[in-house]
């Protein structure tokens, strides 16, 4: 037990350095002009008073009181990030180094640091076809710790996906417009609606989760695969050429839906890939906002 206990906090330490030392050096600066969180949001309506700026005038209460009345603002001091973390089945996979659920990890903790420099709050939704953990938004190094814990030791009490109902508790549960990013592998249907009012609702951006061999299969005769999600087996001759561009083609068609799903809501959305640095996408996710 002590052993584990040992491991864990090793694995902990390890994510909390990577992420650490990454926001630090590359995307605090990034994450601070993509997410500013610095504007003016309108407070109240008061009697103009010498002195005041006459561009802060409200034509409509003026005229309707007859009396000139200006809008008072005041500035936005922090944002709240949203982790929604994509954990079924499926996300326990990955053939090129590491686990989705490991890059998942690093990722989601690499965001939480950067939030957290910018003196955000950040929550997180664990979810596979129901919410598993909801960790309310906070501020502070021992919070963000706490969800390197959780990202690293976590597991669901089901394999399946449902991104419908994890997108509409993320909006009933955030009541005030924040920011969230959504990392999902999208092995999962019947989500348009519940993703459209939540990019409507929220300032909201998708990292899909890939590995490489879920686009192709490789010729290894005839192999039996099973589905982490639905625990379905099926056997599959993979030497045939057709069988393997039937299933190329079917991930790409996928994929492709998707993209245009995500372009059609205006979600800006990128790529990471098992094994490979997220450093660069990630960039050019946070330059395409700033």
């Amino acid at each position: 037990m002590q052993e584990e206990q040992n491991d864990i906090l090793r694995k902990v330490r390890k994510i909390e350095i990577k992420a650490r030392g990454l926001s630090r050096q590359l995307f605090s600066g990034e994450y601070h002009s993509a997410y500013k969180g610095r504007g003016m949001a309108f407070s109240e309506v008061r009697e103009y008073q010498y002195g005041d700026d006459v561009r802060a005038i409200d034509w409509n209460v003026t005229a309707r009181l007859n009396h000139p009345y200006i809008k008072v603002f005041e500035e936005e001091r922090e944002l709240t990030m949203m982790l929604l973390v994509d954990v079924s089945g499926s996300n326990r996979f990955g053939t090129h180094r590491q686990f989705k659920e490991e890059l998942v990890a690093e990722v989601a903790a690499t965001l939480a640091f950067s939030a957290i420099t910018n003196n955000d709050k950040v929550g997180v939704i664990f979810f596979s076809d129901k919410i598993e953990k909801f960790i309310p938004p906070k501020k502070g190094s021992s919070h963000i710790l706490r969800i390197i814990r959780e990202l690293i030791t976590f597991r669901p009490t089901s394999n399946g996906t449902n991104l419908a109902e994890a997108l509409r508790y993320f909006t009933n549960v955030s009541r005030k417009r924040c920011t969230a990013f959504l990392l999902t592998d999208f092995f999962d249907s019947g989500y348009a609606d519940a993703l459209k009012i939540a990019a409507k609702k929220h300032d909201l951006a998708v990292m899909r989760i890939v590995d490489q061999r879920e686009a192709e299969l490789p010729d290894i005769g005839l192999t039996k695969f099973s589905d982490p999600e639905s625990g379905r087996t099926t056997t599959i001759d993979t030497s045939s050429r057709a069988v393997r561009n039937a299933y190329r083609q079917n991930y790409l068609s996928r994929q492709k839906q998707n993209d245009e799903l995500l372009t059609k809501y205006g979600i800006d959305h990128i790529d990471l890939a098992t094994g490979e640095d997220f450093v660069r996408p990630l960039m050019m996710l946070f330059k395409m906002r700033s």
